[in-house]
């Protein structure tokens, strides 16, 4: 083999080396946009972001396998007169509401196609269209764990409904209304 064609060779290789680089530094860059702070705890979780990338777009792929569809205006309004008649029930019944708040959450997840059997499943199939509203949800469902085993302080349960709220607003496609430290 002649010079020539080993330089070549080497050349091919790079270039094949640098459009794979190209490939997959676009590829995590649409992967950190479309999840952002997800993508990093993904990427902490497995100590490593090639593992993200791939626990990331497997993701995508398994809710692109899920009939996910939005809610028509009809059943809309009614989740958020539901959500609304919660919120109420908040000063006399606050255990009561986030419990409510959480099933209605679900009760939405589940018209809208989304599996809600096994919450770390549920976790990984919200991240991929509310990534933005995931953390909201972690929260509300760890006080709503506190609160089943009696240690919710009020505040705590304040807050669990709001981050329920979060969630809420997003899977019906509205603005979120008020953050964790404002009033429900």
């Amino acid at each position: 083999m002649s010079a020539g064609a080993i330089v070549a060779i080497i050349v091919a290789v790079a270039l094949v080396i640098l459009v794979i680089g190209a490939l997959t530094t676009m590829r995590r860059r649409q992967l950190r946009q479309r999840f952002g702070q997800e993508y990093d705890r993904v990427a902490g979780d497995m100590r490593s972001h090639r593992k993200a990338d791939a626990e990331l777009a497997a993701r995508e792929r398994r809710v692109q396998s899920l009939d996910i569809h939005p809610l028509d205006e009809t059943t809309r309004v009614k989740y958020a007169a539901e959500w609304t008649a919660i919120q109420e029930r908040f000063v006399d019944q606050p255990e009561q509401a986030v419990t409510q708040a959480g099933l209605l959450v679900t009760s939405v997840m589940k018209d809208q196609g989304y599996p809600t059997e096994g919450h770390d499943q549920t976790l990984a199939d919200l991240s991929v269209e509310h990534a933005g509203t995931l953390d909201h949800f972690r929260a509300a469902h760890q006080i709503s764990m506190q609160a089943e085993a009696g240690t919710a302080a009020t505040e705590d349960l304040r807050l669990a409904m709001l981050h329920y709220r979060a969630l809420f607003s997003d899977l019906l496609g509205q603005p979120s209304g008020p953050q964790p430290a404002e009033r429900p």
